[in-house]
């Protein structure tokens, strides 16, 4: 069975991220198989916040070089959560 904490993987933190949340929209990094609706219900759960929408999108794998390899940073899938009015999220 799958938990909340197997959706969301970790909050992203970024400079766009930071500003943000001022209209109360966080990115998480998510399972790649997780729904939109899997995504707003482990949110809801685990930060204990109503969620109002929930954007998704596959970040492509970066081309890294080390010395004469080349190679790709592992793709990953980002979720944009909205929350609704007056709610907010505890950021460190």
């Amino acid at each position: 069975m799958i938990t909340s904490y197997d959706i969301i993987k970790s909050l992203v933190s970024t400079e766009k991220g930071a500003s943000q949340q001022k209209q109360r929209q966080y990115s998480f990094r998510v399972a790649p198989a997780a729904t939109k609706i899997d995504i707003k219900r482990a949110v809801q759960e685990i930060y204990k916040v109503k969620v109002q929408d929930v954007n998704t999108m596959h970040v492509p794998g970066k081309l890294k070089r080390v010395r004469f390899k080349a190679g790709y940073s592992s793709s990953w899938k980002k979720a944009i959560v909205s929350l609704c009015e007056g709610q907010k999220i505890g950021v460190a």
